[in-house]
C-alpha cells in the first residue's frame, strides 16, 4: 500500500512522456513552463528555445560532414566557445561558478545571442565549404566562433563593458529584469 502513490506517480510520468512522443510540442511547452517557474523572463525563454534549434542544426551539420558525437562534438563546441568568448566551455562554467548546471541555461540574453551567432555562422560556413570530417570542421568552428567574437569585442568597445557575465540562474536579477519591467509598464 505504501508503494501505491509512487506507482501512480510513475504511471503519470510515463503517460506524460508518451504524450510528448506523440506530440513534441507538449515537451516544448513543459520546458517553457519550467523556465517560467525558475523565474526566467519571456525574452530569455524565447532566446533559449531558439538556441536549442540552432544547436540542433549545427549538430545535424556536423553529423552530415562526418563528425562523431561525443568527444568530437565537445572539442568543436570548445573551439567555438573559445573563439567567441575567450573561454572553453569548462572555463566558462567555472567563471559562472556552475557545477552541474547547464551553461546555456545560465547565460544572459546577450551571451545566448552571441553563442547562437557563433553556432549559426559555423553551420553556414560548413554548409558552404563542406568540410571533410573532424579536423576540417575544427577550422570551420574556430572561424564561425571568431565572427561572434569580433561582434562581442566591437560591442564591448562601444559600451565600455564586458559582455561575458558572472551572473547565472542563481543570481536571478539578470533573468527577471525584463519580466519586472514588463509588469511595471503594464
Amino acid at each position: 500500500p505504501k508503494a501505491e502513490p509512487f506507482k501512480q506517480w510513475l504511471a503519470q510520468i510515463g503517460k506524460e512522456r508518451l504524450d510528448e512522443v506523440a506530440d513534441p510540442e507538449i515537451a516544448i511547452e513543459r520546458a517553457i513552463y519550467t523556465y517560467r517557474q525558475k523565474g526566467y523572463s519571456e525574452e530569455w525563454i524565447t532566446q533559449r528555445i531558439r538556441s536549442i534549434e540552432i544547436r540542433k542544426d549545427l549538430t545535424a551539420e556536423w553529423n552530415r560532414v562526418g563528425v562523431k558525437e561525443g568527444i568530437e562534438y565537445a572539442i568543436l563546441t570548445n573551439d567555438i566557445s573559445k573563439a567567441w568568448s575567450g573561454m572553453t566551455t569548462q572555463e566558462y562554467k567555472e567563471y559562472k561558478n556552475l557545477k552541474k548546471e547547464g551553461l546555456r541555461d545560465n547565460m544572459t540574453n546577450l551571451e545566448l545571442v552571441l553563442n547562437m551567432l557563433a553556432e549559426v555562422t559555423t553551420t553556414e560556413i560548413s554548409q558552404v565549404e563542406n568540410p571533410n570530417g573532424f579536423e576540417e570542421s575544427r577550422d570551420v568552428a574556430k572561424r564561425g566562433g571568431n565572427i561572434a567574437g569580433n561582434a562581442r569585442q566591437e560591442l564591448e568597445e562601444v559600451t565600455g563593458k564586458s559582455v561575458i557575465s558572472k551572473k547565472n540562474s542563481k543570481k536571478r536579477s539578470i533573468f527577471r529584469s525584463y519580466s519586472v519591467r514588463q509588469n511595471q509598464n503594464g
